[in-house]
């Protein structure tokens, strides 16, 4: 289906942080698969894994206890507020997961009336129609009939509007990005973030992160909401979790999941054994002290960087935002045809986002050399940017 605006690179390998194109065009790679190729292309630990397991066991089913599912869920528990885990095989079934866990859990309250449940404006939850409904993004809701019963959207940064949800009665949960992504790059202030626990405690409510491109260390901690020292009752993740490999989880308090009994929930190929054993390798690297260290290393450096060639590309670069790898670089011209300038003529791969701007989104080992080349080439486009703008 043509559902998809590619762009005119036919991609053929990759190796860390480099790809190579049909022709042999090779490209710095800082979108790494939107946020996902966490440890970049063809890492070794991630392919033995998947080559080892390969040998063994694809799928056998959830009606069978698979030891995988186990390992990957304690690490995660143990690294996480989490107590429980639901394997997906991406980010919008574990929101989808998410949004079912808050409603039954006010069932299981004896309060089935609580069905609410508010987004914000800039956020991207994923593409099925739960994700769509809390997110409201009129370009992904339009054309699918009436909207879903229950979802609402707040406009980010309103505290008032905030506050009437957490006292309407029937409010089941929020559900946010701690970082938006697609949004563009926003963060949500660390007082903010530890404001809505105290409010969500108070009314009942129940907190739902999307931490599905922002977590597993992409912002310099292993999870965004630890910056703020508060925690959700719900988390969805995927992309990293993976490295590349369609793994994705909802973890919750058993809290939160009480309502989650047998039969209520389910997943055909979700924790498979082979994308178990991948997503344990990923996790085993992502969450290690060496690679934290490295994110929060290089993001200093590469904001320093942009935020230079923000001031000297003032008719280019409007503002630098984001945390940690999750880089945002708002412009003045189109941020689709900077993609292209960057891509033709400094071989530098960025990411859309919202707010005309591009994403910056490099594996989470990128050295400081390859940094220092991304920041070499991403000026090479500004400088051709110019030219363009001044046309």
């Amino acid at each position: 289906m043509g559902v998809y605006n590619r762009a005119p690179l036919e991609v053929e390998r990759g190796q860390g942080v480099r790809l190579w194109s049909t022709d042999g065009t090779e490209y710095l790679d800082c979108v790494s698969g939107i946020s996902t190729n966490a440890l970049g292309h063809a890492h070794p630990k991630l392919v033995q894994a998947v080559k080892d397991q390969a040998e063994k066991l694809w799928h056998v089913s959830n009606i069978f206890k698979i030891p995988g599912q186990d390992a990957l869920a304690d690490d995660l528990c143990a690294k996480s507020f989490a107590d429980v885990v639901f394997f997906t095989n991406s980010g919008t079934e574990a929101i989808e997961c998410a949004l079912k866990t808050a409603r039954k859990y006010h069932v299981a309250n004896g309060q089935p009336e609580r069905i609410d449940i508010y987004g914000f404006d800039g956020s991207f939850h994923g593409r099925t129609y739960g994700a769509i409904n809390a997110a409201a993004n009129p370009s992904y809701t339009e054309g699918f009939g009436p909207k879903m019963e229950g979802f609402h959207q707040l406009k980010w940064g309103d505290k008032d509007a905030l506050t009437a949800a957490f006292e309407n009665p029937n409010a089941a949960a929020i559900v946010l990005e701690p970082v938006q992504g697609e949004g563009g790059c926003r963060a949500t202030p660390e007082e903010d973030l530890r404001w809505m626990r105290e409010m969500a405690d108070k009314y009942g409510v129940l907190i739902i992160f999307d931490e599905v491109q922002c977590g597993m260390g992409r912002t310099g901690k292993l999870w965004a909401h630890e910056w703020a020292g508060m925690t959700p009752d719900i988390m969805a993740i995927a992309k990293a979790l993976g490295g590349g490999f369609p793994i994705g989880a909802c973890l919750a308090t058993a809290e939160a999941a009480k309502g989650m009994t047998v039969g209520v929930h389910g997943s055909t190929f979700g924790g498979n054994p082979l994308a178990m054993a991948v997503g344990k390798a990923a996790f085993d690297e992502v969450s290690s002290d060496a690679i934290l260290n490295n994110v929060n290393e290089v993001a200093g450096y590469l904001k320093q960087q942009l935020h230079g060639l923000a001031e000297r590309f003032p008719d280019v670069i409007v503002e630098v935002r984001g945390k940690g790898l999750l880089l945002g670089v708002k412009l003045v011209p189109n941020n689709r045809e900077f993609m292209g300038w960057a891509r033709d003529e400094a071989k530098l791969l960025v990411a859309g986002g919202g707010d005309n701007l591009v994403r910056v989104l490099p594996p989470l080992n990128i050295t400081l050399e390859e940094a220092r080349e991304a920041v070499e080439k991403f000026e090479k486009a500004c400088e051709f940017a110019r030219t363009k703008v001044a046309g």
